[in-house]
């Protein structure tokens, strides 16, 4: 062996001995961060059944906070991501998604079978990854059928990526993460099946005559003070898709016109230009 070549190979052996430290301590890094979040998310645990999906043991209960989380069917392992960058929650573009259909927010099909997950809906955790290169954070979720009580249990999954700024998860902790995290999905305390139950149970006391504690629910109701008609909803121009959402719920119809969108709801057409409303029918 010649003493170039010798040179060349010892200076790649100690390239790598410097480098590998480096890429080990940073998947340690991102590592920890993700046990530190599963610890603080537990991530529900599925299984199958005759039925289909199940669940086979219960996790972290999440409420969900903010619209546009696009969901699929429960098929679909690895949904397209719905993206939180600076507040506001971006979808997954249209062309980007196979077999998509525009003019409408739920079509039947493959992966085009999408529907919006509605603010207030219950989910679980499913997996956490922490993407350390790109700064972001992927949380999957599935639909917590039995917390919103739907009959015909669907399982829908999406994913959330939560985008921090260059290099901050390097040195942040689960609980600086999470702060970002609750923004979009926030725990919900009053989740489990128990405490669910026995809000059935007090409510099934009340029609009876009596509420939870055993006391006549005539009296509570006398004892109510009238709530204050509700002001109707008002739309203005300039507000977000995600202020509408808020106020209106998900349209049943959206119009993708590249320039614009058209949210269309029962007895109301709202126009977006540049993610803000322009005019409202």
């Amino acid at each position: 062996m010649n003493r170039s070549v010798a040179k060349v190979i010892r200076y790649s052996v100690v390239a790598a001995a410097l480098l590998f430290p480096a890429y080990y301590a940073l998947a340690q890094d991102a590592a920890s961060l993700e046990t530190q979040l599963t610890a603080k998310y537990k991530l529900v645990k599925l299984g199958e059944d005759s039925t289909g999906v199940a669940v086979i043991e219960a996790g972290t209960v999440l409420n969900i906070k903010k619209g546009g989380i696009l969901s699929y069917p429960t098929s679909n392992a690895r949904p397209f991501a719905s993206t939180y960058k600076d507040g506001t929650m971006h979808s997954p573009a249209a062309t980007k998604i196979p077999g998509w259909i525009p003019h409408a927010s739920s079509v039947p099909g493959q992966v085009s079978d999408t529907k919006f997950l509605t603010v207030g809906e219950k989910v679980y955790p499913t997996r956490i990854e922490i993407q350390e290169k790109d700064s972001k954070v992927a949380v999957f979720i599935i639909e917590c059928d039995s917390c919103n009580g739907v009959q015909d249990p669907s399982f829908r999954r999406a994913q959330v990526v939560f985008q921090f700024p260059k290099g901050y998860l390097a040195n942040a902790d689960a609980g600086q993460v999470s702060d970002l995290i609750e923004q979009v999905l926030s725990v919900d305390t009053g989740g489990d099946s128990s405490q669910q139950q026995q809000g059935q149970q007090g409510q099934d006391a009340q029609q009876q005559g009596q509420d939870a504690q055993g006391q006549p629910a005539q009296q509570q109701q006398d004892a109510a003070p009238a709530q204050p008609a509700q002001p109707p909803p008002t739309i203005q121009l300039g507000q977000t898709t995600d202020q509408v959402v808020a106020i209106m719920g998900q349209p049943d119809k959206i119009v993708d016109l590249k320039t614009k969108q058209i949210y269309v709801y029962k007895d109301l057409k709202v126009t977006f230009v540049k993610g803000k409303v322009s005019d409202v029918e």
